[in-house]
C-alpha cells in the first residue's frame, strides 16, 4: 500500500511540473500576472463555458471568447470577514470577454484585489486595455 501511495505521489508532482506548451502561431496566448504579493493563485479555470485541464495560461483561436480566471487572495479580517480578525483567503471567479482575440498575439491577463473587490484587466503586446471583468463572483 504505501509503494502505491509513493508511485501515487511522484506521479503527481512530476505532472505539475510539466513544460508550458509552445504556443501555436495560428491562435492568440494569454498570460498571467498578479503585482501583489497577497494574490495567491490566478488561473485559467473556463474558455468558452468550457473546462480546462492546463490552468497556466489561454490559448484561443481569433475572435470573441469568454475567459473565467480563477483569482485566490488574501484579505485582512476586519469588516467582519474574519473572527479572529488575520488575514483569510477569498477565491473568486472573473469573467472576461474580448472579441478581437489575434492569432500570433500574446496577451496578459492582470488580476488584483482592491480591498474586497477582485479586478482584471487584458492588456494586447502594447501593453495597452482592451477588456476588463464583465463579472465575477466570490465564495467567501
Amino acid at each position: 500500500m504505501n509503494r502505491l501511495l509513493l508511485g501515487l505521489a511522484i506521479t503527481l508532482v512530476a505532472g505539475c511540473q510539466t513544460p508550458m506548451p509552445v504556443a501555436n502561431p495560428q491562435m492568440a496566448w494569454v498570460d498571467f500576472s498578479t503585482p501583489f504579493p497577497n494574490d495567491r493563485v490566478l488561473m485559467a479555470e473556463r474558455l468558452d463555458k468550457q473546462r480546462l485541464r492546463d490552468g497556466r495560461f489561454f490559448q484561443v483561436t481569433p475572435g470573441r471568447h469568454e475567459l473565467v480566471v480563477r483569482f485566490d487572495y488574501e484579505v485582512n479580517g476586519g469588516a467582519g470577514i474574519s473572527l479572529m480578525g488575520g488575514t483569510t483567503v477569498r477565491q473568486c471567479y472573473l469573467t472576461v470577454n474580448y472579441p478581437h482575440f489575434q492569432a500570433g498575439q500574446r496577451y496578459v491577463l492582470e488580476a488584483r484585489s482592491m480591498a474586497l473587490t477582485p479586478e482584471a484587466r487584458l492588456y494586447d503586446a502594447k501593453g495597452e486595455v482592451v477588456a476588463e471583468v464583465s463579472e465575477f463572483y466570490c465564495l467567501m
